[in-house]
Parts: structure tokens; sequence; C-alpha cells
């Protein structure tokens, strides 16, 4: 597979990872929410791939022209405001993951996908809190 392309999956991986950890976090210590930690603990396991050695070899941190971080990553005021970012953040992550995981394998997408749908389900859970 093409170098780019893998550095895109590995970038999306990470994110999506990182921002369901935390928000995992926010459930499992600040809430107390056993179930709702649960099932992101659950899809965080579940947004693995088997070829980890090529994306470890795709990575170019150094030459990543975003890397530093926006005003709006740095500007987090509430609780609320770190959730809903990490919420979005791994959402649009998996969005990504499940196009390019088109060009792999279309089980592979739809498992990005179905990832994706339970982000949107789970984000519910926050306007109840």
């Amino acid at each position: 597979m093409n170098k780019e392309y893998l550095r895109i999956i590995d970038a999306n991986l990470n994110r999506l990872r990182e921002g369901i950890r935390v928000v995992e976090d926010i459930f499992r210590y600040i809430f107390n929410d056993k179930e709702t930690a649960k099932k992101l603990k659950t899809l965080r396991h579940k947004a693995q791939i088997d070829f980890n050695s090529d994306l470890l070899l795709s990575r170019d941190i150094k030459n990543d022209v975003l890397k530093s971080s926006t005003k709006s990553e740095q500007d987090r005021k509430t609780l609320d405001s770190i959730l809903l970012a990490n919420f979005k953040r791994a959402q649009e992550s998996s969005r990504v993951l499940e196009e390019f995981s088109k060009l792999i394998d279309k089980d592979l997408s739809e498992k990005f996908k179905y990832i994706r749908y339970e982000l949107y389900d789970l984000e519910i859970v926050i306007t109840k809190i």
C-alpha cells in the first residue's frame, strides 16, 4: 500500500484511540459511569489493525506540516469542552479510517463505520449529564 495512505491511517488510528481514551477516562474517573466507560474501552480495543509494523514505518512526525496545536486545541475551559472535542476527534478519525480502509479491505472499513456510529450513539450520553 502507498506510504502516504498508511501515514493517514496511522495518524487517524492514533487520533481515534486517543480521543476515545480521553472520553473513556472522563466517564470512568469523573462520572463513575462503568457502563459507558466499558463501551468506550471496547471500542478503543476494536480500533486495531493487523499491519501495525507497516504503519510505524510510514510514520513521519518530523515532516507533519500541521503538528503545532491550533488556538482552539489549546483553549479548553470546561470538562464539557474536553469531552465534546474528543468525541468529535474520534468520530472524524473513524470516518477517515472508514474511507481509507476501503482501499485495503471492505470488512475493515465496516469496522470503522461501526465504531463511528457507536460513538455518535454514545455522544448522546453527555446530554444526560
